[in-house]
């Protein structure tokens, strides 16, 4: 079922029992994310967690009688499966904000941070943004201590410190970058994305890439006796790192350029199945409000989580054991960051609303961006072009019960975040209202 990575079976006999019952939970979780025939339900994964949570408590006690907490086999590598699924679960039924969701963003901004290290180019602002995501999750977790199994706690705090620690040795990388200095390095990493963006494209753009090689010569003509100066023309700190990145971008250019685009046919394949993975993605990032259950996204993780285990060393090699080349190498690394980064950004904007909310939820969206952008061109001329507006918005707060947004007889996650959405577009709509009708009065 799984793509992860074969690691031995358990050592311990009496691992064994509870190998065949994680994996039977497995399937479970497995089976109920594939059923698209009705929404998930919060009960249904809450008792599934607790399953997982009592036979990491029996594996616990077995390897303590044994004396090899640390213990890592097949058993562990099923629990991975779990904990990924009832994470995802947890955004799908809307309780992003509890702890069980942390646990798929901390593998995914894990990942991230490794290729950001690997790959030695990185702006500030990248690590900013893995920052805050990794205090909101602290915040969760800090939320949840008095709720949630300290087993499942301790875990995600020990993951959370590993993601803290790669992201401060980032950090320290940066450190003598002088702030005059930083737009300068925040434009060559963009140059140096684009350029590989465009590398992937189905028709290569060459003009575009020797746009990018331009701006590089622009940038490199603005140094004086080899050194970047501020305003004051004196030479920030922080020279050598932009000046390797000014020439990794020109290296990066002139071989994009040579391939036009061109992968290793020994790569072809990987190439081939990164770039579909990469492309559906992205569609999903544009659609998805409408169409993502996050619980999709475990299948992505998977297939990449393969990809990026199956290189030795850190090197693509093909089945002869040789390695690929430079432009090979880059060219899949980015297909490859590439995607983690569109399942991170998937994940940090999932809504904390249920998939059973979510139509309500996002027309809701739809008419609040609307009024918005009335409100913002100057209003309405008339009452009555809010007529439309009005209706809507009367059709669906009738669909509530006693305050609640209910399907059959269950009340889904997120009634918090749909009423105050639906409060404040009501707001909108009478501030319109009043408005025109002041308008007609003068």
């Amino acid at each position: 079922m799984t793509d992860s990575p074969a690691v031995q079976a358990p050592l311990d006999p009496k691992e064994t029992p509870i190998l065949d019952r994680v994996l039977h939970l497995r399937d479970e979780l497995s089976l109920l994310k594939q059923d698209k025939s009705t929404y998930i339900k919060s009960y249904d994964v809450i008792a599934l967690y607790d399953q997982v949570i009592e036979q990491v408590h029996s594996l616990n006690i077995v390897r303590e009688e044994y004396g090899k907490p640390l213990e890592q086999n097949r058993v562990d590598n099923v629990l991975e499966d779990c904990f990924q699924l009832i994470s995802l679960f947890f955004l799908t039924i809307g309780r992003n904000n509890e702890a069980p969701a942390v646990y798929s963003m901390t593998s995914t901004i894990r990942r991230l941070l490794d290729h950001l290290k690997e790959a030695a180019f990185f702006s500030a602002k990248d690590l900013d943004s893995a920052s805050h995501t990794l205090d909101k999750m602290q915040d969760t977790l800090q939320r949840g201590k008095d709720t949630y199994s300290p087993h499942l706690l301790t875990l995600l705090d020990n993951r959370l410190n590993t993601c803290r620690n790669i992201l401060a040795e980032l950090q320290a990388s940066l450190a003598d970058l002088s702030p005059a200095l930083t737009p300068v390095h925040e434009r060559l990493v963009s140059i140096l994305r684009s350029i590989s963006a465009a590398n992937t494209r189905q028709k290569f753009p060459a003009a575009e890439v020797e746009g990018f090689r331009e701006q590089l010569k622009g940038i490199r003509g603005s140094m004086v006796d080899g050194k970047f100066l501020a305003e004051d023309s004196t030479a920030p700190a922080g020279q050598a790192i932009v000046a390797e990145l000014l020439d990794r971008c020109f290296l990066w250019s002139g071989i994009v350029l040579t391939r036009k685009g061109k992968i290793d046919e020994r790569f072809k394949t990987t190439y081939d199945n990164l770039h579909e993975i990469r492309n559906q993605l992205e569609r999903l990032s544009l659609t998805q409000a409408w169409s993502l259950r996050e619980t999709d996204l475990y299948n992505y993780q998977r297939q990449l989580d393969r990809v990026d285990e199956s290189r030795i060393n850190g090197n693509f090699e093909d089945s002869n054991g040789y390695k690929a080349d430079l432009h090979a190498q880059r060219t899949l690394l980015y297909l490859l960051r590439r995607s983690y980064a569109y399942i991170y950004s998937l994940i940090i904007s999932s809504e904390p609303v249920s998939e059973a909310l979510l139509p309500v939820f996002n027309q809701l969206q739809t008419l609040r961006r609307c009024l918005v952008e009335v409100k913002r061109s100057g209003g309405v001329s008339s009452p009555r072009e809010l007529y439309p507006y009005s209706m809507k918005l009367n059709s669906i707060d009738n669909m509530r019960v006693d305050g609640k947004f209910l399907v059959g007889s269950d009340i889904p996650e997120g009634q918090g975040s749909v009423n105050a959405l639906l409060a404040e577009c009501f707001d909108l709509a009478y501030e319109l209202r009043v408005q025109a009708e002041e308008n007609d009065s003068e």
